[in-house]
């Protein structure tokens, strides 16, 4: 998925936490999640960024990092 979002970790884990007290789409959401998993925050952060991030590859819903 692409978006036009320049996320940054603080910002990306507002979104998919929902502590930023904004009501965001799926689409942004999805977003956010492909930010984590890209940059590799998804498996250094608490456990549950890892596992939520494992299922959504896991589903089709957000692709797995290229590896470069």
């Amino acid at each position: 998925m692409t978006t036009s979002i320049k996320w940054t970790p603080y910002d990306a884990s507002a979104c998919v936490e929902g502590f930023d007290g904004i009501e965001h789409d799926e689409d942004t959401i999805i977003s956010a999640w492909q930010y984590l998993i890209d940059t590799g925050l998804a498996w250094s952060l608490q456990g549950w960024y890892g596992r939520t991030a494992a299922n959504l590859i896991d589903n089709g819903i957000c692709s797995a990092p290229v590896k470069h």
